[in-house]
């Protein structure tokens, strides 16, 4: 087996898969871009991120004492915390209501703001050592409003713990858009409660869009505001976890790329060097190694390091993380059984069906959180873009001569289809599917047209 074979190997063998479903991760995986600083301070109440960026990544990691320490000085106000979830990815009914008991409990009126105070409760409840009633979520509401007082007793004792609770995963309590937002209000509404108490902190991950509705419609809402922090990725911090992820892949597998990037020993864990963090010289001639120095024979075609990254910004010019080691994995699987012989590990040409594959899993994970969206887009499919907004509104006519309402969705349907198609492209653009330029054209960003199946001229082609 040649170098560069072996080399595909490695990256093959690296942990560059990112999803998480409340497993804690492994400490290699460990990537603090320094942008998530801010959010994942103590009192960066509400934290934003898009699909794929990390919300629910540091959830789990925060709940882990051990990874928590190997984020050293950067993190120093989080050591000797109890970390708790209070909503997650994860099912635990013991701890948190699932969506069926925050259904139940709207249909009799309940107010989600007491739903979540009773988490809190339970949650101090028991890291004190006291009983509270909890037979089920409704009892442990009832016990808060029928005395309130031993309630305040609880939550006003004095500790000699500091505590931390965290909930993502939030567009998981209902398939209703105003029921969720009354949900994620009422959560906003105990985390300012919460605020009160010395001692007591809460981190809520929401979704962008999350974000953008009324949930913040209540008094005092901007003492929460004030503090928020969003979740983004720079190309250097992209390629910097790459590099993470790769100097830890298994066995020899990680020393040959050891051999490539600089790098240290912290705590038995391999960590790139800060040279690897930022955009250098060094970032620049690692990715350089893996992939050469051009998409094509030549310099007209672009640089890999910035080609891989820009391909993959959805429409507000953002790159999740899960798109681009998705699309660098698929790389060197693709390399290691078109381009046997090619003097680097990623030839061009399958970086460009990484991202072919990408866009796939990004449709996918649309799919998932807005079923609307392939509903709406599989109607475009075959169109070139840039277009006018005339030429899509048409295609949408015959695919729904009803209208936008009438595009099918089993969960959080279009938000502003009442606007008719403006609000259609409103929608689709607020989520980063497509963009406006500026002679007015609907332009939509590889992430999402390879994947959906539109063509642009010289653009990487969707698959047959």
């Amino acid at each position: 087996m040649t170098q560069v074979q072996q080399l595909r190997e490695a990256i093959l063998a690296a942990p560059l898969e990112t999803s998480n479903f409340g497993e804690t991760p492994e400490p290699g995986t460990l990537y603090l871009p320094p942008s998530h600083l801010k959010a994942l301070r103590l009192d960066a109440h509400v934290v934003v991120g898009g699909r794929g960026v990390g919300k629910s990544f540091w959830t789990a990691t925060l709940q882990s004492a051990d990874l928590r320490a190997l984020l050293g000085t950067a993190a120093s106000e989080l050591v000797g915390i109890d970390v708790r979830a209070g909503f997650a990815n994860a099912e635990d009914i013991a701890s948190y209501p699932n969506a069926d008991v925050f259904s139940i409990f709207l249909d009799q009126g309940g107010d989600p703001y007491d739903l979540w105070r009773a988490v809190i409760l339970r949650w101090v409840a028991q890291r004190a050592g006291q009983t509270i009633r909890a037979e089920n979520w409704s009892d442990t509401v009832a016990w808060l409003k029928t005395d309130p007082e031993a309630a305040a007793r609880l939550m006003q004792r004095p500790r000699d713990w500091r505590g931390l609770i965290l909930f993502d995963a939030l567009d998981r309590t209902s398939n209703v858009w105003q029921r969720m937002d009354d949900i994620v209000r009422g959560l906003l509404r105990a985390v300012l409660w919460l605020k009160t108490f010395p001692g007591l902190y809460a981190k809520v991950f929401l979704r962008e869009d999350q974000a953008e509705r009324t949930v913040f419609n209540f008094p005092d809402a901007s003492k929460l505001t004030a503090t928020k922090a969003e979740l983004t990725w720079a190309r250097h911090d992209l390629h910097g976890l790459l590099w993470q992820r790769l100097i830890n892949a298994p066995l020899a597998h990680g020393e040959r790329l050891r051999s490539i990037c600089p790098h240290v020993d912290q705590a038995g864990v391999w960590r790139v060097a800060n040279e690897m963090k930022s955009e250098s010289e060094a970032q620049r001639n690692a990715f350089g190694s893996l992939a050469g120095p051009w998409m094509g024979r030549d310099k007209r075609r672009g640089v890999p390091y910035t080609w891989s990254v820009s391909h993959l910004a959805d429409g507000r010019g953002q790159t999740s993380p899960r798109s681009f080691l998705a699309a660098i994995r698929q790389a060197a699987d693709d390399s290691s059984q078109r381009y046997v012989q090619h003097e680097f590990a990623l030839h061009y040409e399958s970086i460009k069906r990484g991202i072919q594959k990408a866009s796939e899993i990004r449709v996918q994970e649309m799919a998932e959180d807005y079923p609307w969206v392939p509903e709406a887009l599989s109607a475009l499919k075959g169109m070139n873009v840039p277009c006018d907004f005339a030429a899509v509104q048409a295609h949408w006519e015959t695919r729904f001569p009803a209208g936008p309402q009438s595009i099918a969705s089993d969960r959080l349907p279009a938000q502003h289809t009442e606007s008719g198609w403006d609000g259609m492209r409103e929608d689709l653009q607020r989520l980063g599917l497509i963009e406006t330029k500026k002679d007015a054209r609907i332009d939509m960003p590889d992430l999402y047209r390879v994947g959906f199946g539109l063509g642009r001229k010289g653009g990487v082609k969707p698959r047959n």
